[in-house]
């Protein structure tokens, strides 16, 4: 089971997977390009053409004369969500598609202009955007598509992270919601890349990941940085240099964690969640040679602590030492005298 587990934290903020929210919305703070087509002397060209006649399109629109066509100023959407055009007036645009807007001003222009075809195209896109800022090359706006980037695309779009991506967190706050992961997991586990939607905000934090070991290892207690995408228990063991001979008890090697409540209900603990997670200790008994394999099946988690306890026999040995220490002087002083 700790083998497979993986903390769900983004997914939760996707509850319907199947649902897509489109990226070809027009917002407030967008700005539109519109461009009027007509035949022959129109509302927007005036009473010369500007521009010389299109045979294929008059012929194919079933009129004679000339195609002229005409770009409007570029047009900000208002806070209240609305623009207004020249001839049609204002109009509710926030929530529309540019197809959809186009059509509503063909059908406003009709029996002002004639046989009127319009296009419209966001010029400057703010609506579609994510902002993604911190641990990435290009933090800044990035301009989602119809492709329907995901999380692991957008920090992908800024440049990439600076560090490794299991030590590269990934914040998405979402609305009044928020939710975070490593890098690593994006890119590992596709339901939990999630797609990008407009208005998110990905921060990007460098957290290197680490573990701490205490008690009679070969080494002193210390803290271990991973510098690799996995660690288990038997390397990370192994990183100290293993339980000290003559120190240690190999039977009872510890391992502090706070676990999930997934991984909780999975081990049937009924203990009380705190704001870190559920305390949860693992021993492990090194001589038993079936401990050496399951323990390359235990991942380690940042911030977990290992404690390899000292053997029984230790406190006679640190007395000795303690003996030896306050004589030791007097031994010394004796041998010079002599």
């Amino acid at each position: 089971m700790l083998a497979t587990e993986h903390p769900p934290l983004i997914s939760s903020l996707y509850a319907d997977s199947s649902r897509l929210i489109p990226n070809d919305r027009i917002g407030v703070g967008d700005v539109l390009n519109i461009t009027v087509f007509e035949l022959g002397s129109g509302l927007f060209s005036g009473a010369a053409p500007s521009v010389s006649s299109n045979t294929d399109l008059s012929a194919a629109s079933g009129a004679t004369g000339s195609v002229t066509h005409q770009t409007l100023p570029p047009t900000e959407v208002e806070a209240d969500g609305t623009l207004t055009i020249p001839y049609v007036g204002r109009l509710h645009v926030v929530g529309m598609t540019p197809q959809n807007l186009a059509e509503k001003i063909r059908t406003a222009l009709t029996g002002k202009s004639q046989n009127a075809e319009v296009m419209v195209h966001i010029g400057t896109d703010i609506s579609n955007t994510v902002i993604i800022s911190g641990a990435v090359h290009h933090p800044g706006r990035v301009l989602l598509s119809t492709a329907q980037e995901r999380l692991s695309d957008v920090v992908a779009i800024a440049g990439g992270a600076n560090y490794p991506p299991e030590d590269t967190f990934v914040q998405l706050v979402r609305g009044n919601k928020s939710g975070g992961t490593d890098l690593g997991t994006l890119e590992t586990y596709p339901k939990e890349d999630i797609p990008a939607r407009p208005g998110d905000r990905i921060h990007v934090v460098y957290q290197p990941r680490s573990y701490t070991v205490f008690g009679a290892a070969s080494k002193n207690a210390m803290q271990v940085d991973f510098n690799s995408p996995t660690v288990n228990l038997a390397e990370a063991i192994a990183r100290v240099g293993g339980p000290n001979d003559s120190l240690a008890d190999p039977n009872a090697v510890f391992l502090f964690r706070f676990e999930d409540t997934v991984a909780a209900k999975a081990l049937n603990l009924q203990t009380p969640e705190t704001l870190q997670g559920i305390p949860v200790i693992y021993k492990l008994d090194m001589m038993n040679p079936s401990s050496y394999f399951l323990a390359q099946r235990i991942p380690i988690k940042s911030k977990d602590v290992i404690l390899i306890a000292n053997a029984k026999t230790d406190r006679f040995y640190k007395f000795n030492q303690l003996i030896s220490t306050l004589i030791s002087p007097a031994i010394t002083a004796a041998w010079i005298a002599r």
